[in-house]
């Protein structure tokens, strides 16, 4: 799956696995040594996050339930957690710096596509996938 943003169409990530299952939120990113660039985990629901148990930082966009974001967290460390976030349904982690790279800011839309939905035209902005 990918993740686009709405108003300019860019792809920000092409590799974007969901977590909505409990086993899956609670897994998250546990157990990976790393996170590529163009790799991430869309969480929902969810209200806030933690790095309990990871081995490298990451970057966190906290998303309302249209998919506007509402809170970005940069370079979270491993051994910390997020403030709830009582109107966040759901958090978006990508590798630590994606949020500079991309340029997302606070009230931008974001949202999940299926590659059989037709971004196969689209080539990642970050990768070139």
């Amino acid at each position: 799956m990918r993740v686009r943003h709405l108003r300019s169409g860019r792809t920000l990530a092409c590799n974007v696995e969901m977590a909505d299952s409990s086993w899956r939120r609670a897994k998250g990113l546990l157990g990976r040594p790393a996170l590529d660039r163009c790799t991430g985990l869309w969480i929902t629901p969810s209200s806030g996050i933690h790095t309990v148990g990871m081995r490298f930082p990451i970057d966190v966009i906290g998303l309302d339930a249209q998919g506007k974001v509402i809170r970005l967290w940069k370079s979270i460390p491993p051994q910390r957690a997020t403030a709830l976030v009582l109107r966040m349904r759901s958090a978006l982690e990508l590798s630590a710096g994606s949020i500079e790279q991309t340029g997302i800011q606070t009230g931008d839309v974001l949202f999940l596509e299926d590659d059989d939905q037709g971004a196969n035209e689209f080539l990642c902005d970050r990768c070139g996938r």
